[in-house]
């Protein structure tokens, strides 16, 4: 697979990526209407190819959501407001939001993937061979020592999902990681913690927005370093020949 990122600049690029045969890595999602729109344009890739009557069979995709990123983002704002408040039940209703939005969206995710990939339009994608394009869960790392060590490795595991793990969330996870279908555990509870969010004047599109723009900044500074490092490789073997 190649990666593109899921921005809304990068959906034409992933649906004619996908349309031509070339299986897409949807990187960088954040946000539920960005995954929306990304599931939507594989199903559009694999109806055009249909109808091209090309094979849609060994056509693959994910859509690759960051999810430990939004509670590194988050958490630092509830401290400060937490530590700001003077009211107890108030400041307790804070400091319970922490932790919890990354598992939130990502659960709120997968209720997405199942009503898009349950629809009539891919229902009969699946006569011809069609895949799901797969939720896939990375930076799943915890970041902060306050939480367990599988927070989200234990809490995003489901049918047709994937989860990239750096070696010691693996090896943690073979350790003492519980396998069960969790994905899908309190729905509820994640629509009120973003509600929660949202209540106490914290913008999740805000967040959504920022992570983005420095994902994307991320990318860009590796790929100048990647070029970079190409251009002086290439001078270094000119000038030894």
């Amino acid at each position: 697979m190649i990666k593109v990122p899921g921005l809304k600049e990068g959906v034409p690029a992933i649906e004619t990526l996908l349309s031509e045969g070339i299986n897409v890595n949807v990187t960088l999602l954040f946000a539920l209407d960005a995954y929306e729109a990304v599931a939507w344009a594989y199903v559009r890739a694999l109806e055009r190819r249909v109808a091209e009557g090309k094979p849609i069979e060994r056509l693959a995709s994910v859509a690759s959501f960051f999810v430990s990123r939004v509670d590194v983002m988050i958490d630092p704002m509830l401290d400060k407001m937490a530590a700001a408040e003077t009211d107890a039940a108030k400041k307790a209703k804070i400091q319970g939001l922490r932790g919890k939005a990354a598992i939130a969206n990502a659960r709120l995710a997968y209720q997405s993937f199942k009503q898009i990939f349950g629809d009539q339009r891919f229902t009969d994608l699946k006569a011809h061979g069609a895949r799901v394009q797969r939720p896939l869960w990375a930076s799943t790392s915890v970041k902060d020592k306050a939480y367990s060590d599988l927070l989200y490795a234990d809490a995003l595991i489901g049918a047709d999902t994937v989860d990239t793990m750096p070696r010691d969330t693996l090896e943690a996870f073979r350790d003492h990681g519980t396998v069960a279908d969790t994905v899908e555990n309190d729905i509820a509870g994640a629509k009120a913690a973003l509600a929660g969010l949202a209540e106490i004047g914290i913008d999740f599109k805000q967040i959504t927005d920022k992570l983005e723009e420095e994902g994307v900044d991320k990318f860009v500074q590796s790929f100048d370093a990647l070029l970079k490092g190409i251009v002086e490789k290439r001078a270094a073997m000119l000038a030894r020949a």
